[in-house]
């Protein structure tokens, strides 16, 4: 994919070479009610987010476009699938999180919906992002593990984790991605940020359980670059302008 202009990759390089934090809103296509959905966007566009991730692990990838135009229309923030499978792919989008779950074995979700994937991709003409995804257990299965048959990594195991992320790394992953999922009970621990962190070189992303400007600071003093909100935002809108001033102080 080096015909592609690689203008996402590096803003999440840019934000960690610099030492600075990224903050990504996640939307769900699914829970996208447009009244609703445009109150967020609005919300972001006026504070410091950075990126929009725009997925699920449900979505079957029939409203993906619209819900792109939807967001074009109230913000310029790019806009960056994360796919829960080729179906949801959409050219209109900036650019792709290519996950591979290294943190499973499955091998639909290691290399199977990619072989796929990549022809669409190709001829979508969007950014590549290939992205190491890890599944930490946040306390309750989520959907992204129970569609994906893959058991998620202990949440107090950093050994494992940074072991898991280094591999991905030297497997030419240019982003690592610990995921609580969905609606966590617990997001991924400051053990575990911490130790990944220490062992990789490319940006840090970080998702699940993040409900407060509290455990976003935690996710970031462990060492996250970018931290991924999602359901809490859905629940109380205004949040995105408090985590956005806590991401400031960083």
């Amino acid at each position: 994919m080096s015909n592609i202009v690689t203008v996402i990759l590096r803003k999440f390089q840019q934000i960690k070479s610099a030492g600075q934090k990224g903050l990504a809103l996640l939307i769900d296509p699914d829970n996208a009610l447009p009244k609703e959905l445009i109150k967020r966007i609005e919300l972001a566009q006026r504070s410091s987010v950075d990126f929009i991730f725009l997925g699920g692990s449900l979505v079957d990838g029939n409203g993906v476009g619209e819900v792109i135009d939807l967001i074009r229309g109230y913000s310029s923030i790019p806009i960056v699938l994360f796919p829960g499978s080729p179906l949801q792919l959409n050219g209109k989008a900036d650019a792709v999180l290519f996950l591979s779950l290294i943190s499973g074995r499955n091998p639909e979700y290691l290399i199977g919906n990619h072989v796929v994937a990549a022809p669409y991709l190709k001829k979508m003409g969007i950014e590549v992002l290939p992205t190491g995804y890890m599944l930490v257990d946040g306390g309750k299965q989520t959907t992204a593990s129970y569609i994906s048959n893959s058991a998620p990594l202990p949440n107090d195991k950093p050994t494992i984790a940074k072991a898991t992320a280094l591999a991905g790394e030297m497997l030419g992953m240019q982003l690592i991605y610990l995921d609580a999922g969905s609606g966590a009970q617990d997001p991924v621990s400051q053990e575990i940020i911490k130790s990944v962190s220490e062992e990789i070189t490319c940006p840090l992303i970080v998702g699940g359980g993040i409900v407060d400007e509290h455990k976003l600071s935690l996710a970031y003093t462990s060492g996250a670059d970018v931290v991924v909100v999602g359901n809490a935002i859905e629940k109380e809108a205004s949040l995105i302008y408090k985590l956005a001033e806590e991401k400031l102080k960083y």
